[in-house]
């Protein structure tokens, strides 16, 4: 998965990372997913690792009937090939499992990602400009998204 992570980043993912990004920080990513609240789901194919998810668990008393969508990633030997569309799909599912009726996420605005969330039905709520930092050192405004799950 770390070898993922590097190759994802260094390809421009806006994932909270920068490129180049070093394999033990990759590593040392993954070591510390897994948490009370964060669900992680792996996508295989012929079990190589095409891709991943998270879904975090709001444990707020207030919130415990949402949940964030994170860290959706394709490995960029798999792309096109409906997988990241597959792991919604199936976060969705999971979220339902777990009494979640509403899903939030962000996304870079431009990046393809958008397109897809809007395809499965999430709704655009907001911009924020200049959140997120690029490989190159720019700002990029990051879009909100939410979808209700009834």
């Amino acid at each position: 998965m770390s070898d993922m992570l590097v190759q994802i980043v260094d390809a421009d993912a806006s994932i909270g990372f920068l490129p180049p990004l070093a394999h033990a920080e990759a590593s040392a990513y993954w070591e510390q997913v897994l948490q009370p609240g964060t669900l992680l789901y792996v996508a295989k194919i012929d079990n190589v690792i095409a891709g991943t998810i998270q879904l975090h668990l709001c444990t707020k008393p207030n919130g415990d009937h949402r949940a964030e969508v994170a860290k959706l990633m394709v490995h960029l030997n798999y792309r096109r090939h409906g997988i990241a569309r597959r792991l919604m799909e199936h976060i969705e599912q999971k979220a339902k499992e777990e009494n979640r009726i509403l899903l939030v996420l962000d996304t870079r605005d431009g990046d393809p990602s958008n397109l897809l969330y809007q395809s499965l039905g999430y709704i655009q709520a907001g911009q924020i400009p200049n959140y997120a930092k690029s490989g190159n050192g720019g700002l990029d405004a990051t879009n909100l998204y939410y979808k209700h799950l009834v």
